[in-house]
């Protein structure tokens, strides 16, 4: 079966771009169509993709298109028509809630001769979904329109008529994967759609770095031996530094317990400098901007824990990670990472998300004996391998499916 890719855009690196790599390496040969493409602002990783048939439309032409990103999604229904589809079987979405991407022309894109007649083909589309766009639905985003009456207003107007293209696009797909419960809730909200769950993939064993937890577990799997991560005073928070990931509650909890604190990430939205002007004077946080996937599993596994204070997260990837070398998790109680964090076992909750409910929670922590090879045995199940396993295995669905008809 010919296979196409289909991406909002590729202009930073999180959790969606992370999932973009893996369908890539299940199916090398299949190209990635996206709006624009725009390697020079993904920080360490802008060589990720270089290998990559990246196809992209006719934007990346636009001048300044890396400060149209936001704009762009409403013409962006046009532009995923724009894109050919005829010469492909299977076309998988990843449908990241930026753009609209499951607007794609499916067809009829070719005719087959069967039995002396014309069959005509259309493409099967699978929608891999981090999220329905958080914009559209009430849930929080990098940015708040709701301080412009005006822009809030036309925002209002317009989200309005994006609901109902959103919608109409999402019965264009033949079959919904949802990146957790919490997403497939929201599928069968907005869309009226049924969605199977596979969990994105964490990259719990990287290849130049192995943590001590990591090596823990498998001597202990091996011949019962035992390391013991070894912990500094710090603790951890980072990742897309955006207004719905909560940093500023982070921030404010670290300015009032006086605990050390480390943020790596990159900004978004002006946010990197908001946070950078607000521990200025601050001793005990550091700020350490976008760094590498080496350098920050190192700072998960020494951390003491990482903070996680996300509203509404769609599935949560950092948690997961910093779990895979042994580092407990402490979360506000929300979203994805009620599916990926076991309370009391690799990681403990704070139900509101406020600086008063989280210094709480660091409290408790602090009295609790929480184990290193638990938070990894826990990260194995969000593992590449099982994430190939079951795309592999709705893959092989759609080709019976297609060998019946």
């Amino acid at each position: 079966m010919k296979i196409a890719i289909v991406h909002d855009y590729i202009k930073e690196y999180g959790g969606a771009e992370r999932v973009l790599e893996a369908l890539h390496k299940i199916f090398p040969d299949a190209p990635i169509f996206t709006t624009v493409y725009l390697p020079s602002y993904l920080g360490p990783h802008k060589t990720r993709f270089e290998e990559m048939d990246i196809k992209t439309s006719f934007l990346q032409f636009i001048p300044l298109k890396a400060k149209l990103i936001s704009p762009f999604r409403l013409i962006s229904p046009l532009v995923f028509k724009s894109f050919d589809f005829s010469d492909f079987d299977v076309i998988i979405v990843s449908q990241t809630g930026a753009y609209f991407p499951n607007t794609i022309a499916r067809g009829p894109a070719s005719a087959k001769a069967s039995a002396g007649k014309p069959v005509l083909r259309k493409p099967f589309v699978i929608t891999y979904t981090h999220t329905p766009p958080r914009y559209l639905y009430g849930y929080q985003t990098a940015r708040d329109w709701r301080k412009n009456k005006i822009i809030y207003l036309a925002t209002l107007f317009m989200n309005h008529f994006l609901r109902m293209v959103d919608f109409k696009s999402a019965q264009n797909v033949d079959k919904f994967i949802a990146n957790s419960e919490e997403v497939k809730s929201r599928i069968e909200k907005f869309y009226r759609r049924d969605a199977v769950v596979v969990y994105p993939p964490v990259e719990t064993r990287n290849k130049n770095y192995e943590s001590p937890a990591r090596q823990s577990l498998t001597l202990k799997a091996s011949a019962g031996g035992r390391i013991k991560n070894k912990k500094e005073e710090y603790y951890l928070a980072g990742g897309r530094l955006a207004r719905a990931k909560g940093i500023d509650v982070i921030v404010k909890a670290f300015n009032e317990n006086g605990l050390p604190l480390k943020i790596f990430g990159k900004g978004f939205a002006g946010y990197g400098r908001k946070i950078k002007d607000k521990i200025l004077n601050i001793k005990n946080i550091e700020y350490l901007g976008e760094i590498a996937d080496e350098q920050k599993l190192k700072l998960m596994a020494s951390a003491k824990a990482y903070i996680f204070a996300s509203y509404d997260e769609d599935f949560g990837i950092t948690p997961v990670e910093a779990m895979s070398v042994g580092t407990p998790i402490i979360a506000y109680r929300s979203g994805g990472v009620k599916e990926t964090v076991v309370d009391g076992v690799t990681g403990i909750f704070f139900d509101e998300n406020t600086p008063e409910s989280l210094n709480r929670a660091i409290s408790k922590f602090e009295s609790l004996k929480i184990s290193s090879n638990d938070c990894v045995a826990r990260a194995e199940k969000f593992s590449e391998e099982e994430f190939d396993r079951k795309i592999k295995l709705v893959i092989t669905e759609v080709q019976r499916s297609s060998q019946k008809h």
